[in-house]
């Protein structure tokens, strides 16, 4: 199925906590999306003090029910309770109007 929609979230971190925040991204927000229909595929990617979110999804009726969703709620609670993440933070959406995906591997050599 080819993405629809991609949804971006940015957000500030502090960036001595980077590996929690890399733990929770892996173990609580990646089972998360996962768990939600129209869900494709997530980039976890950052620099620094910043992290970006990519989420590829099937429609935009798919990303409105992530963003009422209890789950995905719960999850947002859980992330700022770390204390962790820091201003600013936003979300965009864009509208995909052509796509192409390889084979993705992340080598860690």
């Amino acid at each position: 199925m080819e993405p629809r929609v991609v949804r971006i979230w940015r957000t500030g971190l502090d960036d001595s906590r980077a590996p929690e925040y890399e733990d929770f991204a892996l173990t609580i927000s990646l089972p998360m999306f996962q768990r939600h229909a129209g869900f494709l595929g997530v980039l976890f990617a950052g620099t620094g003090s910043e992290r970006t979110v990519i989420t590829l999804w099937s429609s935009q009726a798919a990303v409105a029910a992530l963003d009422t969703s209890a789950d995905y709620q719960a999850t947002v609670r859980a992330i700022e309770a770390t204390g962790f993440l820091r201003p600013p933070q936003e979300v965009e959406l864009h509208s995909v109007h052509s796509s192409w995906t390889g084979p993705l591997r992340h080598d860690s050599n």
